[in-house]
């Protein structure tokens, strides 16, 4: 599995800082996965639902460590380019 695409939306939220859509293999896309600036530094969460009883579930998430990190890495690199864009602007 490839990450081929990642397109960041930044927007200007104290603790949201972007949304993101990622593509795999040029064929599998997921949207809605946001970067939070949380109490530790920046952190990728996937797109999810809320539930009746008021929680939130994970609508796709990965299902091992080994690719969340692939996939939090390429996101946040991402991220980083796309902000290092705007000071340039």
């Amino acid at each position: 599995m490839e990450v081929t695409e990642v397109k960041v939306f930044p927007v200007n939220e104290e603790r949201l800082k972007a949304y993101v859509t990622v593509t795999f293999d040029n064929s599998f896309i997921i949207r809605d996965v946001k970067v939070i600036r949380g109490n530790n530094g920046l952190f990728v969460a996937m797109p999810s639902r809320k539930r009746k009883d008021g929680s939130f579930r994970d609508i796709a998430h990965p299902l091992n460590n080994e690719a969340r990190e692939m996939i939090e890495g390429v996101i946040l690199k991402e991220y980083e380019r796309e902000l290092d864009k705007q000071v340039v602007q």
